[in-house]
């Protein structure tokens, strides 16, 4: 399926970083575009965030701004906890004209799809997450959880979400502790995220995938933007890219729920709308 841009709607300005390692790197990407990599997560950055995370759609003009951006710089990477196949299905970014070399790096990295062969590749899932699966739906009864908690499957974790509880943060912090008990027995560790705590195993995280894929490209700068505790890691690897002389821009969809990334980023957009803005107007400006 094809998404055309609407040539009546002009760009919005683009907007300035707010930090000098910020504008630094927003320097570097529109200089040498061809060298740069585009990384975003999706829900809360290009989806916006929905009580049944099945439900969650990117924002409708996602898809033809990155459609026009993509073309102009070395990758655009979608770096997301969910699997592959969904954010794919879900972002609608498959087939689409000027998506060819897109990335979807899925389950924080562990699992690979390319826009150029349609294929996802993964290793083996961890055993501890068949066992916490099995575990999981009589866990939560004994330890009386709260009503509204919910189980989604993600194939290489699992999330228990308390955004439907009549309490969510109250939820959120009882489970936080007994959940994190039971991972650590099946060898996993709980990410905690906007009302969701995500049972996954070590060493998968954002941060080693956006590195991995950064280097691999060879990239000469990079921006990232994210909006939730799972980006953190990423926003560390740009910390480390900055070090290493890779100049980068950190980019927060802005959300109240969630301060850590804000009070570390370069520019804070009004959520996935602002950051739908912000790619067309960097396709704009190259």
């Amino acid at each position: 399926m094809g998404h055309d841009t609407d040539s009546t709607n002009p760009a919005p300005a683009l907007p300035a970083p707010a930090t000098p390692a910020g504008r630094d790197g927003l320097a570097a990407l529109l200089a040498r575009p061809e060298r740069a990599v585009i990384a975003l997560d999706f829900d809360g950055t290009l989806a916006p965030i929905v009580s049944d995370p099945d439900q969650a759609r990117a924002h409708p003009d996602a898809v033809p701004a990155l459609a026009a951006l993509a073309p102009k710089v070395a990758s655009v990477a979608v770096v997301t906890g969910r699997p592959a196949g969904v954010a794919v299905r879900n972002g609608g970014f498959a087939g689409v004209p000027g998506l060819e070399h897109l990335v979807v790096l899925g389950h924080y990295g562990a699992e690979r799809w390319d826009a150029a062969t349609g294929t996802v590749t993964a290793p083996a899932p961890h055993p501890g997450v068949a066992a916490v699966r099995a575990e999981l739906p009589g866990f939560l009864d004994r330890i009386g959880a709260w009503q509204g908690t919910w189980i989604e499957e993600k194939g290489r974790s699992l999330a228990v979400h308390t955004r439907r509880a009549e309490d969510p943060q109250a939820a959120f912090e009882a489970l936080r502790d007994p959940l994190t008990g039971l991972a650590v027995r099946h060898g996993l560790i709980v990410e905690p995220g906007r009302m969701v705590l995500e049972l996954r195993p070590a060493g998968m995280d954002k941060g080693a995938a956006l590195l991995d894929h950064v280097r691999g490209a060879g990239a000469g700068s990079v921006l990232f933007a994210g909006d939730d505790l799972g980006d953190l890691p990423a926003f560390t690897a740009v910390g480390e890219l900055r070090s290493d002389g890779v100049p980068g821009v950190l980019v927060c969809s802005g959300s109240a729920e969630v301060t850590e990334l804000s009070d570390r980023a370069d520019l804070v957009v009004p959520g996935p709308a602002g950051v739908v803005d912000l790619l067309r107007a960097l396709a704009a400006r190259l």
